[in-house]
């Protein structure tokens, strides 16, 4: 593995370093991102990939080192100098101003809105296609799911970038199909002089889209594998090298770094014949949601989760897939049809009734939906127990008994906090979705429903929190996984319902032989599924 070589970049970073409150997020960080070329950033959370971002937006200053563009240094003090430079980003986390339309988000800055309205809706046409998903023009930002957001981003980006265009964990969202269309559009961009930033905790996407890697680690550029050396490795190869230089002597063997990567195929090892003899824990009948303005409700769902099963919901995101999960928890009510959990009609039943039968809910939504962020890690983890002995006495609470609880759970989800008492809201995504997790799956727990379960989050949190839903659905627990990643429902699924349009349109059982291409086919149409 070389150094970053010095080149002639469309962008060159010079020992660029930025620091916070206790912490270098970028540590005399240089490389170069060259014209025509893809150009991959690796690196765990933490290791400095968002404030090289901001940097790059102008939305952070360097406390030292230098940007030049074109050879000339150049600094980004603005989003507006950026945008001016030609440097487009799609952030992880949405930009977007949930009170205006989809076309009124991508005009923002420009002039002559009326005159320029119907090119513009030629142009989000254009890169409708190119991505593969129905963008509405006139829908509210702010009424989009998560996924459908992220897909405007990358139009927003792709809209306004003329010399850069940087895109973070873009993929997480799409359908393989929209995959396969997004890097066929940037291999136009790359051959149109663009450069072009991809990041990714994706392994196999790195050394497939990339024409080079750099790697961050603690802040500090730690490895880059050029033009010519990328090309030459084979797959594993380019695989063992990524790793090697993000986690250091942390991965020891190659099958750990196969599967941190996901680089292989993971089938569920399960007893098809075992499962479906399991009695049903879950079953809807001819469920239907009205009224959520927005929102795609589910139409006549007919689905069964038996005990010991992970049952995965595929689909384009904001096809239902809130609505059914929501239907599922007893957050939304069902306006036709029956739900029933251990043979019991829970049709009528709400959130707390189903949550004291053993039905859980983990939202996608974490930071706001999920945890209260000004809460103590302690008060979040016992937050679906408010009222319950031992941790209320009286009407006031046994702080004790709170804080006994949360240090158990601390320790069995590994959730790293400076102490239960610290704000939930400062932790990192990941052991975020920890306490989510360690606070649905106690206390009687018997089935969970998960919607996005790993979106944002690093390689070794993934791998945890993957390891988890399935120890839990391996002692008994049932699970009704909905994700928008394919390799992840493929990992974890017994079997792979895909929804479309708020409809069930198939059911492919995950049997290792083509499970993916068959679930892709239909959330395509192009096939039509087995309904069970």
């Amino acid at each position: 593995m070389s150094s970053t070589a010095a080149a002639p970049g469309v962008i060159s970073l010079r020992e660029i370093t930025k620091a916070f409150p206790g912490v270098v997020a970028n540590d005399r960080i240089s490389l170069d991102i060259v014209g025509g070329q893809v150009h991959c950033l690796l690196g765990e959370n933490g290791a400095g990939k968002s404030t090289l971002i901001s940097i790059l937006a102008g939305m952070q200053q360097p406390d030292s080192g230098t940007i030049l563009v074109d050879g000339v240094p150049t600094p980004i003090n603005s989003p507006k100098a950026a945008v001016d430079l030609g440097i487009g980003v799609v952030h992880q986390h949405s930009t977007l101003v949930p009170a205006f339309t989809v076309l009124e988000n991508l005009m923002l800055g420009e002039t002559g809105v009326l005159r320029n309205e119907t090119r513009a809706k030629a142009r989000l046409g254009e890169l409708s296609e190119l991505l593969g998903a129905r963008i509405d023009p006139d829908a509210l930002a702010g009424d989009l799911g998560l996924g459908q957001q992220q897909q405007v981003e990358i139009a927003k980006a792709m809209w306004k970038g003329s010399r850069l265009l940087i895109l973070d964990e873009p993929t997480s969202m799409l359908t393989p199909q929209a995959i396969e269309k997004l890097a066929a559009s940037v291999a136009q961009i790359k051959a149109q002089g663009l450069a072009v930033v991809f990041i990714t905790h994706k392994l196999r996407e790195a050394y497939q889209m990339g024409d080079c890697v750099t790697i961050l680690r603690g802040g500090k550029n730690v490895g880059h594998i050029g033009t010519e050396e990328l090309a030459s490795y084979s797959e594993a190869q380019a695989q063992r090298a990524i790793l090697a230089a993000m986690f250091g002597d942390d991965v020891a063997t190659t099958a750990e770094a196969a599967e941190l990567a996901g680089a292989t195929e993971a089938v569920r090892e399960v007893d098809d014949l075992e499962i479906g003899a399991k009695r049903a824990r879950l079953e809807l009948t001819g469920v239907a949601t009205r009224g959520h303005g927005h929102d795609v409700d589910v139409r006549n769902v007919s689905l069964s989760v038996h005990e010991g099963e992970i049952l995965g919901i595929a689909g384009i995101d904001g096809h239902g897939q809130a609505a059914l999960a929501q239907v599922v928890a007893g957050q939304r009510s069902a306006a036709e049809g029956t739900i029933r959990f251990d043979g019991e009609d829970v049709t009528r039943r709400g959130v707390r009734g189903r949550q004291q039968l053993g039905l859980r809910y983990v939202t996608d939504d974490r930071l706001h939906e999920g945890t209260v962020a000004g809460m103590s890690v302690a008060m979040n983890l016992v937050l679906k127990r408010i009222g319950q002995a031992p941790f209320w006495k009286i009407g006031q609470i046994n702080r004790k008994a709170v804080d006994a609880e949360a240090e158990r759970l601390i320790a069995e989800y590994a959730i790293k906090t400076p102490s239960s008492g610290t704000r939930a809201g400062t932790l990192s995504g990941g052991n975020i979705q920890k306490i989510l997790l360690a606070r649905e799956l106690t206390d009687g727990a018997r089935f969970v429903v998960v919607n996005k379960p790993t979106y944002g989050l690093d390689l070794k949190t993934v791998k945890l929190v993957r390891q988890i839903l399935t120890d839990f659905a391996a002692g008994g627990g049932s699970v009704l996984l909905l994700s928008t990643d394919l390799d992840e429902l493929v990992e974890l699924s017994h079997r792979i319902a895909v929804i479309s349009d708020g409809e069930i349109v198939g059911t492919v059982q995950n049997d290792g032989r083509g499970t993916a291409e068959k679930v892709g086919q239909l959330m395509t149409g192009a096939i039509e599924g087995v309904h069970a």
